[in-house]
């Protein structure tokens, strides 16, 4: 299961029954989900480049889910009635969901958001599978390969392009005062620019506070999420282009 995308060195976690789910009932699913994944490449200059919002990845991958494959955003709302009045009402809003005739597949993509978000993921796919609303969730998000690599990748990206001062920055940002004061700090200690850059770089837009594949691992083996049936999937360095 997976094959290719494992070969490629992403990274693939399922757990609660999900593998046996999606080989014998839901192998369209996977076929679906490794033709999207297969064709994701990160050019460097996206993760330097300013703005705020979804990434360009994200939106990416979005599209192909949504337009080519049909897996849409939904909003599953459950609500508690007794004797015919409502006594409690949520909702809970997946951006891609689709259903088979074996069941329904509910996905999110967390490329660069705050850790907590997992906590949210986990905790609506707990409780749209109690409901009986869905048969499997699963999370995309930075693998470890990635996330660990990200300085490496960043300082590389600046000596092919040299950037090798604060004004050359201007062309993807524009660092705040904090910021430059980090980058020149980081520079010195490093003895380089692209590497001090690299440093405070990565910090400030992927840091340990961010979604990545460890935060991700550390919440499920705590339990969070279960007994839903999972897949996680982690994008690894090997798509990023320099």
């Amino acid at each position: 299961m997976f094959e290719k995308l494992k070969e490629r060195g992403f990274q693939i976690l399922p757990l609660h029954h999900a593998e046996a789910i999606l080989k014998h009932d839901m192998a369209e699913s996977v076929a679906e989900l490794e033709a999207v994944l297969l064709d994701v490449e990160i050019p460097a200059q996206e993760l330097v480049r300013g703005g705020g919002g979804e990434g360009e990845l994200t939106q990416r991958m979005r599209r192909a889910l949504a337009g080519v494959y049909g897996w849409k955003k939904h909003n599953f709302e459950i609500k508690k009635i007794v004797d015919g009045v409502e006594k409690e009402s949520i909702s809970h809003e997946i951006d891609h969901v689709k259903s088979f005739a074996t069941g329904t597949f509910a996905l999110e993509i967390e490329w660069n958001n705050k850790d907590p978000f997992f906590d949210r993921d986990l905790e609506n796919f707990k409780r749209l599978h109690a409901d009986g609303v869905i048969s499997i969730g699963a999370i995309i998000t930075r693998g470890a390969t990635l996330q660990e690599s990200l300085r490496d990748v960043i300082a590389q990206f600046a000596r092919k392009h040299g950037i090798n001062g604060p004004d050359a920055l201007l062309e993807y940002y524009a660092p705040t005062a904090r910021q430059l004061e980090l980058i020149q700090r980081a520079a010195i200690a490093k003895k380089s620019f692209e590497d001090g850059w690299a440093h405070v770089f990565v910090s400030d837009k992927f840091g340990e506070a961010t979604t990545h594949w460890r935060k991700l691992e550390d919440r499920v083996r705590r339990g969070v999420g279960n007994p839903c049936p999972l897949l996680l999937i982690g994008i690894p360095k090997q798509v990023v282009v320099v």
